[in-house]
């Protein structure tokens, strides 16, 4: 009886020295539910040029939430009668939300300063800020969908032509 206590005892020991181990091994770490990714943009034409960058972090706060930031940089030369050179800096805050496996409903809010100088005329400087709400088709790490900008105003944007845009993104 003794000798069988003892046995027991040591398997237990045993067991629960080797399943502390695994899980300590199993720790994720902050780095573990950070993505990256983004957007990139060139376009040239006639009587223009355009280049876009816009890196993206985002937090996986579980399955279905995750939430970050992006910075946009874009540059537009315009060689038309208009002759003008425009720079838009700025952010934006993410939030997506995926209730089911291929579909994703995002909100962001993004404020970019617009500087353009033109050749015939005084340059000008303003802030856009803009709030979309959207819903894409996400498979894999490929996001493709539509976002509405409920701030739009057709006489003071500067950069869209209408509240809703098409959106792609790309997260690794």
């Amino acid at each position: 009886m003794h000798k069988t206590l003892l046995l027991l005892g040591l398997l237990i020991f045993i067991n629960f020295n080797l399943s502390s181990q695994i899980t300590g091994l199993n720790t994720p770490s902050l780095l573990d539910n950070v993505r990256f990714g983004g957007g990139f943009n060139v376009g040239f034409g006639n009587s223009y040029s355009t280049f876009s960058i816009s890196p993206t972090a985002l937090y996986d706060f579980s399955n279905e939430f995750s939430a970050g930031l992006s910075f946009t940089y874009v540059y537009v030369k315009n060689k038309s009668n208009e002759q003008s050179t425009t720079n838009m800096l700025g952010g934006s805050l993410l939030a997506f939300y995926k209730p089911f496996y291929n579909l994703q409903f995002s909100s962001e809010y993004e404020n970019l300063n617009i500087n353009s100088k033109y050749a015939f005329k005084n340059k000008t400087n303003r802030w856009q800020p803009a709030l979309y709400f959207g819903a894409e088709y996400v498979t894999g790490n490929f996001a493709m969908g539509l976002r509405y900008d409920v701030l739009f105003n057709e006489e003071e944007n500067l950069i869209y032509s209408s509240a809703l845009n098409p959106v792609f993104r790309y997260y690794f």
